[in-house]
């Protein structure tokens, strides 16, 4: 106990206990001036103090003894959430926002902890916190409702059944302004990954629908691309698409990235997400395959008109094809069913005249080709085999270096700029694999790729960094025969 005492109070505590002894100090009666200014930094504090307090297990668990329940009193007295969430300071609905979400962290019965939330009705205020916060306080109320979706219970009061319930999401950005459906589609983004349990919730509630009336909305177009952006980050952030994939979303965004009278940047950010929707197999089970050809055929389309130029769309283009081709079924539809596409992926791979295009053209082969994949899911279905094959040869022949084998080594021969851009150790990891490849072969006898065995044998040698061929001698010096 005396060493408790003893220890030194935390510095914003300090603050608060000078300032409030120099406030109460003070002679006569303190004017409303006087009081303006000193309260306002004594809130700060106070806040700070307590949301340091409240984050630990110990001052967690006092915030249910300050829920008071008017029916334990006479008064109407409200609860200190309550109050905290309909205060007309920011900063004291920032803490009581902070609260909600220590009391769902640290409270090992978080059943218990959500019930408490659903007695004293915090979930709506919560809500008028998001809508009509500042910044910070909304993105606490984002995160506070995100602590109450981890449980069963904040679930089903988060996505009530009832469609009249003016709570419930849909109703709530159909009265809202557009500043505020963002902030709606910003929640759901963040709710979407917490669980299985709360991605079927959004689904079954038809949630997603407020994604695409957002884009589709062309009176705002800044409103109409926060919406694409939170709709990348729920794609890159879901680790299961199939249920997003059960949606129009898909066909929204074949119809984005055909029309060519939007802006260049929702269209590359149509593609990506198409391809973020498509790089896992389990999604090839949920959508038609003519939906993923319509896509394919799109971003063919896209890149056919775009060939001759150079910018942000195309590398979008061709890094969404690698993504879809990362899979096995994905890469199988794409050289069989959409062979412009892949066609401009290999001859892009292998045209050093824009470096960025190339780079990204070169990693969307490698994944096509099965570089992400598992060893035994490397080799595609025997037609597909035979498109790649072909595309290769093809592009090889109307080269000037005529060969596979040419072109693989133009690639490898870049200058050093490019050669860091897609970092030495992949350079090397792609002789390490021709090198294997050549050596389980009957190609390794022959005499004339000798020339080129011996060139990718000395590479995979000298690693990925290129040790030095001639290693000076240098003399060994022990420390004691510094001196």
């Amino acid at each position: 106990m005396e060493g408790e005492r003893g220890a030194t109070p935390p510095p914003e505590l300090v603050q608060v206990l000078e300032a409030s002894s120099e406030f109460a100090s003070y002679p006569g009666l303190q004017h409303d001036a006087s009081s303006e200014v000193y309260v306002p930094g004594l809130e700060d504090s106070v806040v700070s103090c307590l949301d340091k307090i409240f984050g630990t297990k110990y001052g967690a668990s006092f915030i249910p003894n300050l829920m008071v329940d008017s029916k334990d009193y006479h008064s109407k007295a409200n609860s200190f959430l309550q109050v905290g969430l309909q205060a007309k300071s920011e900063t004291i609905k920032w803490l009581a926002c902070r609260a909600v979400c220590h009391l769902m962290d640290m409270s090992d019965d978080k059943g218990a902890a959500t019930h408490i939330i659903i007695d004293h009705n915090i979930y709506p205020l919560l809500l008028n916190c998001l809508i009509d916060g500042n910044e910070r306080t909304s993105a606490a109320s984002s995160d506070a409702i995100r602590s109450i979706a981890q449980t069963p219970q904040g679930i089903d009061v988060i996505f009530t059944a009832s469609s009249e319930d003016p709570i419930q999401l849909r109703n709530l950005a159909a009265r809202s302004s557009s500043l505020a459906r963002i902030r709606i589609l910003a929640l759901i983004t963040k709710l979407y990954p917490v669980s299985s349990q709360v991605a079927k919730a959004i689904h079954d509630c038809d949630l997603l629908s407020l994604y695409e009336s957002e884009i589709n909305n062309v009176k705002d177009p800044l409103t109409s691309l926060n919406a694409m952006e939170l709709l990348y980050e729920l794609v890159e952030s879901s680790n299961d698409a199939t249920l997003l994939l059960r949606s129009t979303l898909l066909q929204l965004l074949i119809d984005i990235i055909s029309n060519s009278s939007v802006d260049s940047i929702f269209r590359s950010r149509a593609a990506l997400i198409g391809g973020r929707l498509l790089r896992s197999a389990d999604a090839y089970t949920a959508v038609d395959q003519s939906v993923v050809t319509s896509l394919l055929s799109a971003i063919g389309g896209r890149l056919l008109q775009l060939e001759s130029q150079m910018n942000d769309e195309i590398e979008a283009a061709l890094e969404s094809l690698g993504l879809i081709g990362t899979t096995k079924p994905g890469a199988n539809l794409l050289l069989t069913s959409s062979q412009d596409a892949a066609k401009l992926v290999v001859e892009s791979a292998f045209n050093g005249h824009h470096r960025g295009k190339q780079l990204a053209a070169l990693l969307a082969l490698g994944s096509i080709c099965g570089a992400d994949r598992s060893e035994d899911n490397i080799i595609l279905n025997e037609r597909a085999e035979g498109c790649l094959k072909h595309l290769i040869y093809t592009t090889a022949a109307n080269s000037f270096k005529l060969t596979p084998s040419g072109l693989l080594l133009s690639v490898l021969k870049q200058e050093s700029e490019v050669r860091l851009a897609v970092r030495m150790d992949a350079r090397h990891n792609c002789c390490v694999a021709i090198n294997k490849a050549l050596s389980a072969s009957s190609l390794l006898h022959d005499a004339t790729a000798a020339g080129f065995a011996g060139k990718l044998q000395e590479a995979v040698r000298r690693g990925p960094y290129l040790a030095k061929k001639h290693v000076e001698a240098q003399p060994v010096v022990g420390t004691m025969e510094r001196f």
